[in-house]
Parts: C-alpha cells; sequence; structure tokens
C-alpha cells in the first residue's frame, strides 16, 4: 500500500527530495512495521513504475525496535525479515546536521557497506537517503503506520 503522502513524494524530483530532506529534522526513532517504497527515478514515468515492482519483490520496508535501537529489513514477496541495522542518531553526511542513521556496518555481512539516513518530513512520514560506502545511490520512504 502506497500512502498519499508517498505517491507525492515519489512525484518529486531528486532535488527536491534532497531539499524536503535538507529542511527536515531527524525525529523520534520510527516504532514497529514501516512501509518502505524505493524511490528511484524520482519524478519521472519509470519511477513511477519500479516504485511498486521494487516493493512487491525485492523490499517492503523496514520493522523497527526502538528499545534496542535495531531495525530489521522486510525483504523478498513473503516480507522476509532480514539484514539488520542499529539505529541512532548522529550527524547526516548530506548536510551535517542531525539525522537518524541506519547502519549495517556492525550487523550485516551481506550489506556492511551500507548507510541509510532518515529524517521525519511529515508526522509518521519519513524520508530516506541510502549510501554506498560514502556514495549516494537512491532516496526512500517510511509511513510509520497510524496508533489504532
Amino acid at each position: 500500500m502506497t500512502t498519499l503522502a508517498t505517491a507525492r513524494l515519489g512525484r518529486r524530483s531528486s532535488g527536491q527530495l534532497d531539499r524536503l530532506f535538507r529542511q527536515s529534522p531527524a525525529g523520534p526513532i520510527p516504532v514497529g512495521d514501516t512501509a518502505g517504497t524505493a524511490l528511484i527515478a524520482p519524478g519521472t514515468p519509470l519511477g513511477a513504475i519500479l516504485a511498486p515492482v521494487i516493493r512487491r519483490l525485492a523490499w517492503q520496508g523496514k520493522i523497527f525496535d526502538p528499545a534496542t535501537r535495531t531495525l530489521r529489513n522486510k525483504l523478498t514477496p513473503f516480507g522476509l525479515r532480514a539484514i539488520v541495522a542499529q539505529v541512532y542518531p548522529a550527524p547526516s553526511w548530506v548536510d551535517g546536521r542531525e539525522c537518524l542513521v541506519l547502519d549495517y556496518s556492525r550487523t550485516s555481512r551481506l550489506a556492511h557497506w551500507i548507510r541509510d539516513e532518515i529524517r521525519e518530513v511529515a508526522p509518521g512520514q519519513y524520508l530516506g537517503v541510502v549510501f554506498w560506502g560514502r556514495r549516494r545511490l537512491i532516496h526512500f520512504a517510511l509511513q510509520v503506520p497510524a496508533p489504532q
């Protein structure tokens, strides 16, 4: 399921997403099961096609545990919970301001070179940047479910 807020993010260009990330606060560590959307080629027709395909076949989001400051990614069409990361506030590689870092360097052999950074762009809506080493790759969105 893609929320309206996530769909709006997907219509923005990469430059617009960068500006939004820079002007947003880190926010609290999300709690529980989040819905994720990869924002590859954002603001383009290709991006609109890729986002639902990636969600169905590869990555559906992250499950956060603030008590342990860790997360697990939801992968494959079956939502396999794998690839653990540590979660902590730290300066962003984008602009030096605080963000939430999702650090795989000490928790995953498969993704040890990956660092994600997220900031809360709206209540319960996070925008992320993925780094491979120090090279920026893509943006992604995370939606925290509304309390029931």
